[in-house]
């Protein structure tokens, strides 16, 4: 039954939030300084592997955003007053001059970027990428997989006139809009912070096309109105497309109810990524060492670390599940305080946790390998997984506080992560700092206030916004009598082993 506003003031926007495991259609009521959030649809997405390469099923994903918009016509009415997409970083599709994408997109778990680092470092050092992008090389960039295309694939690269990215490609679907978004654009490799523009220069040296890549603009611009051909599959007849911060990370930054300097954020989810705000790009031969990253965010910048997040976990769960084993993630955070302290630890970059055959059977050979007694149990798995996750967020404390010079006293948790609580417990021990916890739904309010930036006044009416809508949970610092020093320790002597 379709339902009208009560109350004029009311808006309604739209964000789809995509991940690796599943997408996401988000109604956003704002109603003055407030925001409700609902979930109208939720729908499974993944890589497709096929012969050998796996890829995004971007049209079933696209098929499904466009479910979620005739869901919410069909319970709110016709009009929405805007729809944003946001997404996982690095991966792209190719579009011809006709607008006709040539292939589905490659996810960046393949192969295919295999050898790529060093054809490129033959050509420009490490460190001088690194110094002319904010972010140090790695394969699944999209620098690595367009120089892919360009070594394997020379006959597609030579058919393209516009490269996208994953939730731009998407907005081009719904209206016909190609560019590309700050936020996004500066997680590339193809980008340079400091200009905020694509480095024309390092793709000459690496004889990539500056000329496939879009106009860049800021988070909050305005795409144009939902197409003809979207608005007759839908039953919408008025929906404006707004570039919000397209990468899913910075729209959870953008949410993040931080007040004052000395705070820093994990956005906890398949992956982790603990960051600070910055006034600066920071490419220091401390900050390369220590794996740091500079990316855009709404109204700045940010350097961080990405870490192998809730990916080990997620993954062990599938381990479990083919064993008959249905577990959902409140019991296996419960299941964490049933297993004795003290267990085994892991390193969470270990490369063999990126694509396992089986996630436990990795973490027991990684234990084994490096003198521990291998878990056994679902508690065991667990607690190893989330003590060791913790304790990798220490190590990223201390790196941050070391490039910034920052004072950071304050840890505020965002997104599926803030709900585990023995996660979170453990990340304020191991820290030594109190931990907020929320909102669990911070890409989505990102995504939605975004789209809203003019009337709300920029990056600080967003957090007063997610402050007034959203309740948080607080962990103090409890050290059990030194477990958490002696713990960073034995963290420290694994890391050091060589398998990390």
């Amino acid at each position: 039954m379709r339902k009208k506003r009560a109350d004029a003031k009311v808006k309604r926007y739209l964000a789809f939030d995509l991940g690796a495991e599943s997408g996401r259609c988000m109604l956003g009521q704002l109603d003055g300084g407030t925001l409700e959030i609902t979930e109208l649809l939720r729908f499974p997405n993944g890589p497709v592997n096929v012969n050998g390469t796996l890829y995004w099923d971007i049209l079933g994903i696209y098929k499904n955003m466009l479910e979620g918009l005739s869901l919410f016509a069909r319970r709110y009415g016709p009009e929405a007053d805007g729809i944003g997409v946001d997404s996982w970083a690095l991966d792209f599709g190719l579009l011809d001059k006709q607008d006709n994408l040539l292939q589905n997109p490659v996810c960046y778990r393949d192969g295919r970027t295999e050898g790529m680092v060093e054809a490129v470092s033959a050509t420009v050092e490490p460190g001088e990428i690194f110094r002319r992008t904010g972010l140090n090389v790695n394969a699944i960039h999209t620098l690595f997989q367009l120089k892919a295309v360009a070594e394997r694939s020379p006959e597609v690269l030579e058919r393209t006139a516009c490269l996208l990215n994953i939730p731009s490609l998407l907005a081009c679907f719904l209206c016909g809009a190609k560019v590309a978004e700050h936020t996004l654009a500066g997680t590339t490799q193809l980008y340079d912070p400091r200009t905020r523009a694509w480095d024309a220069e390092l793709l000459g040296m690496l004889d990539l096309p500056v000329e496939i890549l879009p106009e860049i603009v800021e988070p909050g611009t305005l795409l144009g109105e939902l197409s003809e051909a979207a608005k007759a599959a839908t039953g919408l007849t008025h929906a404006p497309v707004f570039a919000t911060c397209t990468h899913d990370t910075a729209a959870a930054v953008a949410s993040v109810p931080g007040e004052g300097e000395d705070w820093a954020f994990i956005s906890s989810g398949t992956w982790s990524v603990f960051g600070t705000l910055s006034a600066e790009v920071i490419t220091s031969d401390r900050a390369r060492a220590a794996g740091v990253c500079n990316e855009p965010a709404f109204g700045g910048n940010f350097v961080c670390k990405n870490l192998m997040g809730l990916w080990l976990l997620q993954q062990a769960r599938a381990s479990w599940r083919r064993q008959g084993k249905e577990l959902s993630y409140g019991e296996l955070a419960a299941a964490a305080w049933e297993a004795p302290k003290g267990g085994p630890l892991v390193s969470v970059a270990h490369p063999g946790f990126l694509v396992p055959s089986d996630m436990v059977e990795e973490i027991q050979r990684f234990c084994r390998a490096t003198g521990q007694t291998a878990p056994d149990s679902v508690p065991e798995v667990t607690r190893c997984i989330l003590e060791s996750l913790a304790l990798c967020y220490r190590q990223s404390l201390e790196d941050l506080r070391a490039v910034t010079g920052k004072s950071i006293n304050r840890i505020h948790v965002v997104g599926g992560g803030s709900l585990n609580q023995p996660l979170c417990r453990f990340t304020a021990a191991a820290c030594g700092v109190p931990v907020a916890a929320g909102p669990k739904q911070a890409t989505a309010a990102g995504n939605l206030l975004t789209q809203a930036a003019a009337e709300l006044g920029g990056p600080e009416g967003i957090r007063s916004v997610v402050k007034n809508s959203f309740p948080l949970k607080t962990y103090g610092p409890v050290d059990d009598d030194g477990y958490w020093k002696k713990r960073y320790e034995t963290y420290l002597r694994i890391e050091a082993s060589g398998l990390s």
